[in-house]
């Protein structure tokens, strides 16, 4: 068994450009103690590679088809070291936000590549310090990085190996369900590792409103208010389901659906 100490870093390289990856490998060759364990050429790819091989480390690009670097890293639970690599410099900041290890900018210097390395290299190395610390979960942390006023248009789900798309617009209503919530869209529910604020956050409150601790409710789906016992009152969706309500969400949902 080979010591820990002495254990090869074990790296992916996640980016839709063959010649950015091709860049990487060229540039990871001399490095003898990190092997490439995966190359993905998107988002979903990553997000299997990462969950079945859980590399130390990710290359990651930003701006790529199908799923963006941030929302792979908010699916990927727990998440390894991370290198966002991109064309563009608009990111830099999202990027330190959700604790990237740096940020290489297209194309990559060969010496700004050696500098990255060597700060993962000095960060894993004191891995076991790190994981004594709680950390927010990758959603929290992609949640975090969002600039004010950017609401979700869809929000990516990971079920097992495979990951799920849910478009906002088709977003019937959230449940918080401890440690988790349920995103409820046409009749199924998907579960995400994300507390039930930092979606409430991430929403268009002119679209979605908190109606109770464990609900947010899309208004679309909306059809009127029913009083359910004494003081107390449930939403009455279009497909019938029924959502509690309580007395702050009965004010704001009055308040909606009188004018």
């Amino acid at each position: 068994m080979i010591p820990e100490a002495h254990r090869k870093l074990h790296a992916a390289i996640v980016d839709d450009e063959d010649l950015a990856r091709q860049v990487l490998r060229e540039y990871l060759a001399p490095h003898a103690d990190i092997e490439i364990v995966a190359e993905c050429a998107n988002g979903f790819e990553a997000v299997k590679a990462v969950a079945e091989l859980k590399p130390d480390l990710v290359f990651l690009d930003i701006q790529m088809p199908k799923l963006d670097g941030f929302e792979v890293l908010e699916l990927l639970d727990p998440a390894p070291a991370i290198i966002f690599v991109t064309a563009h410099d608009n990111h830099a900041i999202r990027a330190f936000d959700v604790h990237a290890v740096d940020y290489l900018l297209k194309p990559v210097a060969a010496d700004r590549f050696e500098a990255a390395l060597a700060r993962v290299k000095e960060r894993l190395g004191s891995r076991p310090e790190q994981h004594s610390l709680p950390r927010p979960s990758p959603a929290e942390l992609a949640a975090a990085a969002r600039p004010p006023a950017e609401y979700l248009d869809r929000i990516p789900v990971r079920e097992g190996t495979s990951v799920v798309i849910i478009p906002v617009a088709k977003l019937d209503y959230v449940e918080a369900q401890d440690d988790y919530i349920a995103l409820v869209s046409q009749g199924k529910k998907h579960l995400k590792q994300q507390t039930i604020s930092s979606i409430e956050a991430a929403l268009d409150p002119s679209r979605f409103l908190r109606i109770h601790r464990s609900y947010i409710v899309n208004l679309e789906r909306v059809v009127r208010l029913e009083p359910y016992a004494k003081d107390s009152y449930v939403a009455v969706l279009a497909d019938k389901v029924q959502l509690p309500v309580s007395r702050a969400g009965y004010s704001r949902l009055r308040a909606f659906l009188d004018r």
